[in-house]
């Protein structure tokens, strides 16, 4: 008689090898050929330059778009642990470019953000991140991003973007992946610096209204 666990164990491991093939040839194909508008990448290139590390920030909702705009370069995303999907979204990042370090709020979570404190203390370095993922609640930031932020001095570079034609997908948030053959704005926003003297709360207003007003912006964009 088949054991359960093993058939859920060679089912995911099938997932994950599918997922982790194609998955680079799929998001190439419909981010790629779209027409791409890049607005305000000195703000975070700047940045870099000037020996600062660099978080930048953006609803999970509208992750994809951030993930291809900044793919290749080897600079640093997160995904969780211990799950088909996040498996799947590891691989998928490191042959697009990505450097992940793996954990969240949830799971993981301190390795994660100290591993991401002592990549972000060495300047030059950009870690990707997404303050409200990977389980929500949708756009309301969590800690990590600001703390590490005021622990390390990074620069916090908000960032949004959108296509003209996507699919949406609802679970604890919509989520938008890329259709093929469309254009695709990507903005990033004013730096922002958090001290570790600052009240958390107000750094908390101060980013969601950043990365609101960015969503809102580029979703007009093509209306």
């Amino acid at each position: 008689m088949a054991n359960p666990q093993n058939e859920k164990r060679l089912k995911n491991r099938i997932l994950v090898f599918i997922g982790s093939f194609f998955g680079p040839l799929i998001l190439r194909f419909l981010y790629n050929t779209n027409k791409i508008e890049i607005i305000g990448d000195k703000n975070y290139k700047d940045a870099i330059s000037s020996g600062k590390s660099v978080i930048v920030a953006s609803w999970h909702s509208t992750l994809l778009t951030t993930f291809m705009a900044l793919s290749q370069n080897k600079y640093y995303g997160m995904a969780s642990n211990h799950h088909p999907d996040a498996e799947i979204i590891s691989r998928v990042g490191k042959k697009l470019g990505w450097n992940i370090v793996r954990g969240s709020s949830t799971d993981g979570g301190k390795k994660a953000y100290d591993e991401m404190v002592n990549i972000l203390k060495n300047p030059g370095n950009l870690f990707a991140i997404t303050p409200d993922g990977p389980q929500g609640p949708a756009k309301i930031p969590k800690a990590g991003t600001i703390k590490a932020a005021q622990r390390t001095g990074a620069v916090i570079v908000p960032s949004s973007g959108q296509t003209s034609k996507y699919w949406s997908f609802t679970n604890w948030h919509t989520f938008y992946l890329s259709k093929p053959f469309g254009k695709m704005v990507q903005i990033y926003g004013e730096p922002i610096i958090f001290n570790e003297s600052d009240d958390f709360e107000t750094c908390v207003r101060q980013l969601k209204n950043a990365l609101d007003d960015l969503e809102q912006i580029t979703e007009s964009y093509y209306t």
